[in-house]
């Protein structure tokens, strides 16, 4: 097994490596002067089992190339088997089309993906997981709920704890991490009546003397989120904090939560952190790299990575 790094998240690779004791193998990933790039695994991968760890946050578009030329590069190299490893799958929010004459780049990825040269893909909270179905290679998508829940239990006493989800789509994630917590689920409910009205959110479950839970997969412009803190709060609740997979947290979203109601947001590090999310006061992080690393090595054992979470 041979485990190869790209540039957009190295603090994971090199910790997903520390905990396999398996050395990162020789790779140059380099830029010509006018951005082209230009990847040279420098070490003999013929018949081996490579896995590839990238994930195609900011710049989504630069990272997305280089995933695609070192995956390449390592079946020209006649790898025996390549695995695409992607702790945030960047693209996942356009799963469908949005409107007339829209593309579904969820699916567009996927091919090239699997036409760059991937035999599997391991990735970490899809956004949707029928995107699963949008490759014809095996998909594995871990969830960081085991993370999340370990944590909870460390900070908070589950009596009075209520598991929020800020969207009748993120449901199923809140309600696994309320049943391993064995307390209760929340769910808002929220609509923009039009264009240029501000959305109006209704509350499902008394929350009302309760520390709430937000649970979402990815936190972008944080305004979603904020929002549901403020809805939580005027409904009566003590605290309100948040536990979310992918913390994207584009333009002045850390100000943005740094501003909030929000008591604690807690991220994981499938996205390496920026300069203002390492500063905030309100913002941690948590590793994924065991759960990853642990599903690497099932994957090349052949053995289950879906007992994982049993």
């Amino acid at each position: 097994m041979k485990i190869v790094a790209c540039n957009s998240n190295r603090p994971l690779a090199d910790a997903i490596s520390a905990y396999l004791r398996l050395p990162l193998s020789k790779a140059s990933v380099r830029r010509f002067p006018d951005m082209e790039i230009f990847i040279e695994v420098q070490e003999n991968v013929r018949g081996e089992d490579v896995f590839v760890i990238q994930s195609t946050s900011y710049p989504a578009n630069d990272n997305l190339m280089e995933l695609l030329v070192i995956l390449d590069a390592l079946r020209r190299g006649s790898a025996r088997r390549v695995t695409a490893v992607i702790p945030y799958f960047g693209y996942a929010r356009q799963d469908r089309k949005s409107g007339p004459r829209t593309p579904i780049s969820a699916k567009l990825v996927a091919n090239l993906i699997t036409v760059a040269g991937a035999d599997r893909v391991l990735t970490t909270d899809l956004h949707a997981g029928q995107i699963q179905g949008f490759f014809d290679i095996p998909v594995d998508n871990l969830f960081a709920a085991p993370v999340f829940t370990k944590d909870i239990r460390t900070r908070y006493d589950e009596d009075d704890l209520m598991i929020v989800s800020p969207d009748v789509g993120g449901v199923v994630r809140a309600r696994l991490i309320a049943s391993r917590l064995n307390c209760d689920l929340a769910i808002i409910d929220k609509r923009r009546e039009r264009a240029g009205v501000s959305e109006v959110m209704h509350i499902i479950g008394d929350v009302r003397d309760r520390r709430c839970i937000l649970i979402d997969d990815i936190i972008d412009s944080a305004g979603t989120l904020c929002n549901a803190a403020h809805a939580l709060m005027d409904a009566g609740a003590t605290s309100v904090s948040a536990y979310v997979t992918h913390g994207v947290l584009s333009g002045g979203a850390v100000a943005r939560v740094s501003a909030s109601p929000l008591q604690l947001l807690v991220i994981t590090d499938s996205i390496a952190a920026t300069e203002a999310v390492r500063v905030s006061n309100n913002i941690e992080q948590l590793t994924v790299a065991p759960l990853i690393a642990e599903a690497i090595r099932r994957i090349s054992e052949e053995t289950s990575v879906s007992s994982l979470f049993d």
